[in-house]
Order: structure tokens, then C-alpha cells, then sequence
């Protein structure tokens, strides 16, 4: 099919969980009802996330990673952006490597899934934690969070909230190991506020978009923030614009997910939410940094 006559196409590369909203379930679902072709890769299988529901089924799928990448490679299939979640081995970060070599003019999105609340996940060997930096300087836009950000420069995380001059340091630092466009997850700050932070490094330009505090913790968020943020620089957003939009849509859900009061471990119901993503408001909440 011709280029203008299909959505533009995004190999993503994470985990799928049947139960417990994050990772692919979140965004298939967001991303396609903004308007990109997404082609899951998934890295494994399991039952449940890892974070409340007890030892789940688990299913490696490397061998399929690689098998399905060199059908790609044969069938010659366009793609217009790769976008890389959890990795789980070494393995697996080799072969996302292929992915961005088979693709060059590709959107490159790294989401350096590796820990939260400045500890490491469970099972991140420092061999995997190094590969995962690599696999970051070869990409367009990286999205960490605050302990994931300290780990991509091999620094030990930092939880305190960071004054405006830290947190435009810390974004000029990430983009100086390769990345144009770098957004930093869940910061803190010392005006008060909650954020997220960006970089442009084509413009030159810190950004922020605010969002509300909840005292609730819901897995699959970054995700979600991710693949949100994703579809829109694919869409044609700026940076700043692509935050914004991700910013207010994950915020609205958490909201609406707070408010029926549901398990927590469930994830975010973004079932009640997702016709806000087809709306064509441009985003306008952000302010530089």
C-alpha cells in the first residue's frame, strides 16, 4: 500500500500482560485510535504485570523477536518508527539494535525501562542496564524517569525535587549522549510542582507541562504517557505539544480511574477515556522551563 493511502507505522517492542492495564495493552489501543498502525513485538508473555498479583505466567519470546524481524527484513516492510518498552536481557537489546539498523530514517523512541523510585527493577543486571544505555544513544527521543535518567548516566538516583536549573541540566545531559528530544517522567520540582520535562535540542527549547498530584500509584502510566507522546511527534507535534498532549491525557485518566475507585493494580481505565485522544485541540498547557 502507498504511503498516503495508509497511517504511518510503528514497530513497538515491549511486553504484553493479560491482566493489569500497562506495557502493550495500553498502547495498542492509544496509539491506534490516534491514527498509527502499531505492530506489536512483543518481548514475553505473561499473565499479569509483576507489581501486586503474586508470581506470574511467563512466556521469554526472543527467539520470536528475532524470527520476526527477519520476516520483516524479507517482506521489505516500511516503517516509520520504532519504539522500544522493557527489555529483558541483553538479547533482546541486540535486537532492537537490528530493528533501528533495518530502519535508519525511522523515528527512533527509547523508553529505558529499568526502575522507578530509585531502585533498579528486579532481574537488571548491570550488563543489561549498559546495554539499554547504548541502545539510547542511538535513539530520536527518550522518555525516563528520574531514577531511569540517573541510570542512563551512570549516576546514582537522586528521589529530591530538582530546581529549574537542575532540571535543564539534566535534559542537556541526556540529549548530549545522542537523543534530539529527551522527556523526563514524574519530576518533582522545588517550585512545588509536579512535571514533565522536555528538551528540544533542534530548538533549543525546555519545556514543562504540570500536572495535578494524586496519592495513587497505578502501573502502566508511563506506558501509556509514552505511546501517547509517541503517535503525536509521528502525528506531527512538536516536542513540547507531543508532552502536553500525553501530560493532559494521562492525567485525565488517572482522574477518571481514581474516581471509580477501582483496584489499583488494574491499571488505568483508559476504556472510559480514549475518545479524548481523537479530539483535535491543540495542545497549549506547556511553559518553558
Amino acid at each position: 500500500m502507498n504511503r498516503v493511502n495508509r497511517p504511518a507505522r510503528c514497530a513497538a517492542v515491549h511486553d504484553l500482560s493479560g491482566l493489569g492495564r500497562c506495557s502493550l495493552s495500553v498502547i495498542l489501543p492509544a496509539m491506534s485510535v490516534m491514527g498509527v498502525q502499531v505492530c506489536p513485538l512483543p518481548t514475553a508473555v505473561l499473565s499479569t504485570h509483576t507489581g501486586g498479583f503474586g508470581t506470574p505466567a511467563r512466556r521469554d519470546l526472543t527467539d520470536y523477536l528475532a524470527e520476526a524481524l527477519a520476516h520483516y527484513r524479507a517482506l521489505g516492510l516500511p516503517m516509520e518508527c520504532v519504539y522500544t518498552g522493557y527489555l529483558g536481557s541483553v538479547e533482546q537489546v541486540s535486537l532492537c539494535q537490528g530493528l533501528f539498523a533495518e530502519w535508519p530514517a525511522a523515528m527512533k523512541v527509547v523508553d529505558p525501562v529499568m526502575g522507578d523510585h530509585g531502585k533498579l527493577y528486579h532481574g537488571f543486571t548491570p550488563e543489561l542496564v549498559q546495554g539499554i544505555r547504548e541502545l539510547a544513544t542511538h535513539a530520536d527521543v527518550i522518555t525516563p524517569n528520574l531514577t531511569e535518567a540517573a541510570l542512563l548516566l551512570g549516576e546514582e538516583p537522586n528521589t529530591a525535587p530538582l530546581s529549574l536549573g537542575q532540571a535543564r541540566s539534566l535534559l542537556a545531559r541526556l540529549s548530549a549522549l545522542g537523543p534530539g528530544v529527551v522527556v523526563i517522567t514524574g519530576a518533582a520540582l522545588t517550585t512545588g510542582e509536579y512535571a514533565n520535562l522536555c528538551y528540544d535540542r533542534e530548538r533549543g527549547g525546555y519545556w514543562k507541562s504540570v500536572s495535578e498530584y494524586l496519592p495513587v500509584r497505578y502501573p502502566g502510566t508511563g506506558d501509556l504517557f509514552a505511546a501517547v507522546l509517541t503517535a503525536g511527534l509521528m502525528q506531527g507535534d512538536s516536542p513540547a505539544m507531543a508532552m502536553d498532549r500525553a501530560t493532559r491525557y494521562v492525567e485525565i485518566t488517572v482522574k477518571t480511574t481514581f474516581g471509580y475507585g477501582v483496584d489499583s493494580r488494574e491499571g488505568v481505565m483508559l476504556e472510559r477515556t480514549l475518545g479524548w485522544l481523537t479530539q483535535k485541540e491543540l495542545p497549549r498547557g506547556y511553559r518553558t522551563l
